[in-house]
């Protein structure tokens, strides 16, 4: 591994022409825009990756992950830190509402139905799991409605992708679910004193975990009855979110819905999607 011979970490600084490396590399692998306002952001949250590796310039961090041995090695943990995993239990409530009242009837309603579910850019897996609870609830609250479903959740960050499939969080997280929720879907450390929670094997066996660049023409073995990718897109551009949509859009089955974040209305986009709700919709026939 490369190591500077400069000594003094204080000097730290990530110049321009290694911004346009590292930024044009990150946007080209992971499809996140990188523009010139972002070059703090990306120094701050690789700082801690250097002193790691014991390295004290940017040119020697762009040396060593354009390297084979970084290319297989650090990679990971650059992905890991440029990426954003801001998430919560029920975030964005509206969308979980309408999967309950109107989505779930009307898919579960006449024959037996077996439904798939992806959740991308799951981040630390709040979002699969509460989409578990969901489709579990309405389980027990309509036993007529007879169906088994599955959740895929991906990522790209292989670091929140083990704190996903693990299911641990801390309790302050759990204490704003309703108590029924709490009681139903968590179970407390026996040890008081670390204060989390972890999603019970039932619902944890529903979710089914996956490493996934999204600008890889990935395959997912099925199409889709509901899709959520939401707040994912926002950080791509306007040429690559439209090559992703029509991706997913061929990920879904026909009059399959998809769940986009509230910041991210599909206007313009030539799809073949319908509005049915606020950044909720529909697939055509």
């Amino acid at each position: 591994m490369p190591a500077s011979s400069h000594n003094n970490h204080s000097h730290k600084r990530l110049s321009r022409r290694d911004f346009k490396r590292l930024g044009g590399f990150i946007q080209s692998r992971t499809g996140i825009k990188m523009p010139p306002n972002k070059a703090t952001m990306l120094q701050l949250r690789l700082h801690r990756r250097l002193n790691s590796l014991k390295m004290t310039s940017y040119k020697d961090y762009c040396d060593y992950l354009f390297s084979p041995e970084g290319m297989k090695n650090e990679l990971p943990h650059l992905i890991d830190r440029i990426t954003t995993n801001k998430t919560e239990f029920f975030r964005e409530p509206a969308h979980f509402e309408y999967l309950y009242q109107t989505v779930l009837p009307e898919l579960t309603g006449g024959r037996y139905r077996r439904l798939s579910i992806w959740s991308a850019g799951c981040s630390t897996g709040e979002e699969p799991y509460t989409l578990a609870m969901v489709f579990d609830d309405f389980s027990k609250q309509h036993p007529d409605n007879r169906f088994d479903y599955n959740i895929l959740a991906t990522d790209i960050s292989d670091e929140v992708l083990t704190k996903a499939e693990r299911g641990i969080y801390k309790e302050d997280l759990v204490n704003q679910l309703p108590m029924a929720h709490k009681k139903n879907y968590f179970l407390r450390s026996k040890d008081r004193t670390r204060q989390l929670a972890r999603i019970v094997p039932e619902i944890r066996k529903k979710v089914t975990f996956r490493s996934m660049n999204l600008m890889d023409d990935f395959q997912l073995g099925k199409t889709m009855d509901i899709i959520f990718c939401r707040n994912v897109i926002i950080y791509f551009d306007k040429k690559i979110q439209e090559v992703l949509l029509n991706r997913m859009c061929r990920c879904l089955k026909s009059r399959g819905y998809i769940f986009m974040g509230h910041s991210e209305a599909l206007v313009g986009q030539n799809l073949p999607l319908h509005s049915v709700a606020p950044t909720v919709y529909r697939k055509a026939t």
